[in-house]
């Protein structure tokens, strides 16, 4: 008996056989599988955007696409298209499994092909919809999705992503450039958009970032969007580079070129919304499958957008494939989140009646708190030199702080607090400036809570906001004389920085996506001089280490004098982890000249001057400042020495020690 029991099972384990070769055989033409899929509804098909979509394949030995869609509510779906001559019933999908991913493979079909999902819903309306996997998009106002290869760039950029993959940015400078390809600058070709494709806006911004000495760019409104006043705040192609400036391929041919001259790629990502256009993702298969079915979850009222359902695992899988795959297939360095507080708070915007509590009764968001815990996990833990930085504008605890410690696990915030305090402080006639002195010395007082970015983004100069420089109080001579020194006090300060483009040479209108920036206004003296003095700026933030490494301890700052709001002047001194090459800050936000102004320093050392505000090189008066000072033993403000300096108006002194 024990012998034909062994027997009878023997004959039942699999033999690698005809049939089992055959099987294999099979199985290699399964373009997505029952694994896929399985993690796919775990929310954990990390590659996912390799599947579903539109991917050049072969089968039986012919080339053509498959086709790969989520619509699990969907009665049937189609693919229709410029291949097909946009037939509804000509090539008819099957449903792969129980979770609703539909898959067809299309012979013949070619790159740059125009394509849409047809849907046929449960109550049989018939639903034309874009890719949402698609990794290219007709042109717009045209909707439909376009057949790409991704494959075959020729990356140069081995050293970079090397050196970053070792590198810890919150001990690095980060001097961030905000830009919008589109209006960044138009070619002089006369058509009435104007816009350079991403291999000619390489030419120009590449060159413009290495003499700036920017360290990373932040590019607005990549993801395909369909409207160009969204900013590409309202997506429909989270997979898509926007055509607006061409292919994926030239995409990938800016960032090459961008890593390649030492310059980070940081990417907007909106995951907290998207467009409720009829070709998008709002109703994919007739339901609400990526957005929240009750509209009190699932609505922004105030956007008029529709908000993802972060409690689903496949929209989960759909939000974190994404930022792997602009990291993997593109290359970029960071995503900066946008409106991340819209997400934790369920209130978010919302007046009573539209919203709904969390199951403890509270206005947090449990299941946007788990995602980002999720998202940071795995793509900052598998990719550690990647950035992933919050936009968030509340007093939210531990954004920056590590997901085991309870924190959401973003490398950086942006310190929404510090830029209303400085612009509101700086917008103020200098009369009035000793009784809101305190509010340029609050954000310190927080500093250490979070890892922060002082962003100056494109939000400060839209919507009757002004520009940088016309926020600024006085004639013409004293806005730029301000700006500098208010500079000045953002470089010094602890935290990364953002500028938004124009700012680093006084663009004097607001920002309008329509319009190139102001390039016209470099031939004026106080233009010139601003761009000049931010370029002096951003040369000695890179060169010491003091203005950088210790951002968020008060190893890394200390002031000198945060108290005289009398005569509207700040000191402090930035610190090196070496204990040397530190430099004095001393700020004077007056037009009115400081003669003989006594400041503390905390050392008996000779102090070299770094950078005057006032030099005529910069579009100042020219009043100078000694190249060298020694400190005397005269306590001041609680520092046993002190030097002497006669500050300019609305001057900007520093000095290394």
């Amino acid at each position: 008996m024990a012998r034909t029991a062994k027997a009878e099972k023997e004959q039942n384990v699999p033999q690698k056989g005809n049939a089992a070769k055959e099987m294999d055989s099979e199985e290699k033409k399964i373009f997505i599988s029952e694994a896929d899929q399985y993690l796919f509804s775990q929310g954990t098909h990390y590659d996912i955007y390799k599947k579903l979509g539109a991917h050049p394949s072969v089968e039986d030995g012919v080339k053509g696409y498959f086709f790969g869609v989520w619509a699990p509510n969907a009665a049937q779906v189609h693919v229709v298209g410029s291949f097909n001559d946009w037939k509804e019933d000509a090539a008819p999908m099957k449903k792969l499994g129980p979770i609703g991913i539909w898959g067809l493979f299309l012979p013949g079909v070619k790159e740059g092909e125009m394509y849409k999902f047809l849907i046929t819903a449960s109550d049989g309306r018939k639903l034309y919809k874009a890719d949402p996997f698609a990794n290219y998009a007709e042109y717009r106002p045209g909707t439909a999705s376009v057949t790409t290869d991704l494959s075959g760039f020729d990356w140069k950029d081995e050293k970079w992503m090397e050196q970053r993959d070792q590198k810890d940015m919150r001990k690095e400078p980060l001097a961030i450039y905000e830009c919008h390809i589109g209006s960044f600058m138009k070619h002089p070709d006369g058509t009435e958009e104007g816009f350079y494709n991403y291999r000619q806006f390489a030419d120009r911004i590449v060159e413009y970032l290495k003499e700036m000495k920017f360290t990373h760019i932040e590019l607005m409104g990549i993801a395909e969007h369909p409207f160009d006043g969204s900013w590409g705040y309202q997506v429909t192609g989270y997979y898509a580079p926007t055509s607006r400036y061409g292919t994926p391929k030239d995409f990938m041919y800016l960032v090459n070129a961008l890593h390649k001259a030492g310059i980070g790629v940081i990417l907007d990502w909106v995951p907290a919304h998207f467009a409720t256009d009829a070709h998008g993702l709002g109703q994919f298969d007739g339901q609400c499958i990526y957005e929240h079915p009750d509209p009190r979850l699932g609505e922004h009222p105030d956007w008029g957008t529709k908000i993802f359902n972060y409690g689903k695992y496949e929209v989960k899988n759909f939000l974190i494939a994404n930022v792997l795959y602009w990291l993997r297939e593109f290359h970029v360095d960071g995503i900066r989140v946008d409106a991340v507080a819209s997400m934790l708070y369920l209130d978010y915007g919302k007046q009573d009646g539209q919203w709904v509590p969390n199951k403890y009764g509270g206005n947090k968001n449990l299941e946007a708190i788990e995602f980002f815990r999720h998202m940071n996990s795995v793509v900052r833990g598998t990719y550690p030199g990647f950035m992933t930085i919050a936009e968030e504008s509340t007093a939210w605890p531990n954004v920056s702080g590590e997901v085991g410690d309870e924190g959401l696990g973003f490398t950086f915030k942006w310190n929404m607090g510090w830029m209303h305090d400085f612009c509101e402080y700086m917008k103020l006639d200098p009369i009035y400036r000793k009784g809101d002195h305190y509010g340029m010395t609050f954000a310190m007082s927080y500093n250490e809570s979070e890892k922060y970015i002082l962003p100056l983004s494109h939000d400060e100069v839209v919507h009757l906001k002004c520009s940088m420089v016309n926020k600024m109080p006085g004639y013409q001579v004293d806005k730029y004389a301000n700006l500098r020194t208010g500079y000045a006090y953002m470089f010094g300060h602890a935290g990364k920085k953002l500028l938004f483009m124009g700012q680093e040479f006084g663009q004097e209108r607001e920002w309008s996506e329509a319009r190139e920036l102001d390039w016209f206004l470099l031939a004026e003296k106080n233009n010139a001089g601003m761009k000049e003095y931010v370029k002096e700026l951003l040369k000695i933030y890179r060169r010491y280490p003091a203005m950088y490494e210790l951002d968020d301890s008060w190893a890394g700052f200390e002031w000198m004098n945060a108290d005289d709001a009398d005569n509207s002047v700040f000191s402090f001194v930035r610190k090196s982890s070496a204990g040397t090459n530190n430099v004095l800050f001393v700020l004077n936000m007056t037009p009115v000249k400081r003669d003989g102004y006594r400041v503390p320093v905390p050392k008996k050392k000779k102090y070299k001057l770094l950078l005057n505000s006032d030099e005529e090189r910069f579009g100042g008066w020219g009043n100078p400042l000694p190249v060298e000072v020694n400190a005397e033993k005269v306590p001041c403000n609680q520092q046993k020495y002190s030097i002497t300096l006669d500050l300019p108006p609305y001057g900007a002194a520093l000095y290394l020690f």
